[in-house]
């Protein structure tokens, strides 16, 4: 096959109600680590209307060039809308290598896309590495439930297209002396296929601090048992200045809602310190925490595979130390 025509490394760069969303940044930094083996520009795509001024910040967060596209049409995400945008920008500059954030926005455009083009999609992306000898972009994602991950290629089709979810990849550090290249395009709409119309945009009430963005988390789960076990964990959080998160199980029992699931299923964080209170380590889980920089595991069970990702371990009844680590904690901030 022939690829010759496609190049460089593309993100779609999602903005909501006009600001930048975190796992675009993200993304571009993963860009940028993966143009250092290929040698190619890391470009993105920013689609909305009146965003053109964000294409800045995108630059100074690793972006070499910043396609706008900057339309009435496109004020509010509308399927159809976005994807005859995007599909026509994409396929006038054929990137070899396209990825989006595995968010509803990039989960219901990235398959459209993809479908437009005739080329595959990876879906959640934990992993995303180019292989330095065949060239080949590989990436990795849960498969069977979780229980092994698999390395995904698309060598005979492009662009090489993958979804990420948020807080995977860190973001690099913006320098706002960065220099890079601004192209607006205009695409042609064809109306006649916009049937769905939004009428009304109801927003939900969300925690004052989303899990994926917390220094510390107290995180919970079969362990934990029950509403009281939480309130216990809220208590240590407290003290810390942390958020209570929990594994899926907890969830599943309606103890805690799906918005403070950590893993596969969840959301992925990586926190300053993770407490894992209680919490077994599955795979599904670990996908989701693994990155955190201190990790510390309270289990009964020796064999729990928590301790094999922890910083600290601790062998012992969660509801002996959890109290006992909560006022000492709160003596040390009386002194």
């Amino acid at each position: 096959m022939d690829f010759s025509d496609y190049k460089d490394i593309y993100v779609f760069a999602e903005q909501r109600d006009g600001e930048i969303q975190p796992v675009a940044l993200e993304l571009i930094g993963k860009a940028r680590d993966l143009s250092q083996v290929t040698n190619e520009k890391v470009v993105a795509i920013l689609a909305g209307s009146g965003i053109a001024d964000k294409a800045q910040t995108l630059v100074a967060y690793g972006a070499d060039k910043v396609i706008v596209i900057d339309e009435p049409e496109l004020k509010d995400y509308v399927t159809e809308q976005y994807t005859q945008a995007v599909f026509q920008a994409v396929n006038a500059f054929k990137p070899s290598i396209l990825m989006y954030g595995a968010t509803t926005i990039g989960r219901d455009l990235a398959p459209r896309i993809a479908a437009r083009l005739g080329t595959g999609l990876t879906a959640d992306c934990t992993k995303l590495t180019i292989n330095e000898e065949t060239r080949e972009f590989e990436m990795t994602r849960p498969a069977f439930g979780g229980n092994l991950m698999a390395t995904i290629k698309c060598p005979e089709h492009r662009p090489q297209m993958s979804t990420v979810r948020p807080g995977v990849m860190p973001k690099a550090t913006p320098d706002f002396n960065r220099k890079g290249e601004i192209v607006s395009f205009k695409p042609k709409f064809d109306a006649s296929k916009f049937v769905v119309k939004l009428v009304k945009t109801v927003k939900a009430q969300k925690a004052a601090v989303d899990i994926a963005d917390a220094k510390i988390l107290v995180s919970g789960g079969r362990g934990v048992g029950c509403k009281e076990g939480f309130d216990m964990l809220q208590g240590l959080a407290t003290v810390l200045g942390g958020e209570v998160s929990s594994s899926r199980a907890m969830v599943d029992a309606g103890v805690m809602p799906h918005d403070r699931q950590v893993g596969q299923t969840g959301k992925t964080v990586r926190p300053a310190v993770y407490f894992a209170l209680g919490i077994s380590g599955a795979i599904q889980h670990l996908a989701g925490m693994e990155e955190s920089e201190t990790i510390i595991a309270v289990n009964k069970d020796k064999f729990a595979p928590i301790f094999s990702v922890a910083d600290l371990g601790i062998v012992c009844d969660l509801n002996k130390v959890v109290p006992l680590l909560t006022e000492r904690l709160k003596k040390e901030q009386a002194r």
